[in-house]
């Protein structure tokens, strides 16, 4: 991986100006390079990894201290809530004496008190409720769930390397599909759409290395050169790697070009159980903006102006990534997906 330029050799501005731009009817067609049977493999290949038993509900910051929050994963009811020094905790969202959905409780002093009869819980094992295993990473929070995910459990999730936290600007945006956790993958391992399906974003896209057969997980990686589009001709042209490092998660580092070492890190968490006639799935996904320019700085300090941009950016491209990701289930659900 290529080294960011620094100094004088770091361009004033990152953006580019496209001389020989060609309307998007004109570009060169990918269908050729996005075999089906590579997109599977690439799939199969990432649901063999091991996850641990888990998934990823939602943003650090989702989960607040004076409120619960609820969640479903497969099936299951999740809350959520920190106690009064902020430490995270998480268990079955049904109150275990008549079933009253804990969401709507409320914190006290770092206590879950439910509504209906005021059993209160301290993340502890009380009256048949029992705590499950919760990591927040500092930008998404995590639940392990060993019945769900029948899995061997892990002390801690796969989390893909990052910028640090506190060198980044991040944003996490959720959104929900009619599809299974596999048609989301499969959308991010197929990058060739990018410039078809996404012209309002991205130009100039071009697979440069994909993987072949039998290859090593440090191998298993799609490297891909495309310019960002900002107005007009304006781009900015980077260099990405995307890898599925577990079931369920795609991430997409820039390597080379203007923000290395930033990530979008996407995850795929199905909301109803394995097997539903009409699954639905939650996107999370974390986008983590690092540049190695002095005033970077000031984009730091400006994050939360710059988190609703983010998280919108990233929801004009999953209304199209999930319409993706939906037809492929449909498809697939009815036995006349080509990709079979």
């Amino acid at each position: 991986m290529t080294e960011p330029p620094s100094g004088a050799d770091r361009p004033l501005l990152p953006l580019r100006f496209r001389r020989q731009a060609v309307p998007w009817e004109e570009q060169r067609a990918t269908w050729r390079q996005a075999r089906a049977a590579e997109i599977a493999a690439g799939l199969k290949r990432a649901s063999s990894r091991p996850s641990g038993n888990w998934y990823a509900v939602g943003s650090s910051r989702g989960i607040r201290a004076d409120r619960p929050a609820g969640r479903t994963v497969a099936g299951v009811e999740v809350v959520l809530w920190r106690d009064a020094d902020g430490g995270l905790h998480a268990g079955p969202g049904a109150c275990p004496h008549l079933g009253a959905a804990l969401k709507d409780g409320v914190v006290r002093c770092g206590t879950l008190i439910c509504r209906w009869h005021g059993l209160a819980l301290d993340g502890s094992p009380f009256a048949g409720w029992d705590p499950w295993p919760v990591h927040d990473d500092g930008v998404l929070v995590w639940v392990r769930l060993d019945r769900v995910g029948g899995e061997e459990p892990t002390e801690r999730p796969v989390v893909p390397l990052r910028p640090p936290v506190d060198r980044a600007v991040t944003a996490v945006y959720t959104g929900v599909g009619v599809c299974e956790a596999e048609d989301v993958v499969a959308n991010r391992l197929d990058p060739w759409h990018g410039a078809w399906l996404h012209p309002y974003s991205f130009v100039d896209l071009e697979v440069l290395s994909a993987p072949e057969g039998g290859v090593s997980e440090e191998e298993d990686a799609l490297v891909v050169r495309v310019s960002f589009k900002v107005s007009g001709r304006v781009v900015v042209p980077v260099t990405a790697v995307f890898t599925a490092p577990e079931p369920r998660t795609v991430t997409m580092r820039i390597a080379e070009g203007e923000g290395a070492g930033s990530v979008v890190e996407t995850h795929a968490t199905p909301l109803t159980p394995r097997g539903a006639a009409r699954p639905r799935t939650a996107v999370v996904e974390a986008v983590m903006a690092t540049s190695h320019r002095t005033g970077f700085a000031v984009a730091r300090s400006l994050a939360p102006l710059l988190r609703p941009a983010m998280r919108s950016a990233s929801g004009r491209l999953w209304r199209d990534d999930l319409a993706y990701a939906e037809r492929r289930w449909r498809l697939r659900s009815t036995g006349s997906f080509p990709g079979s």
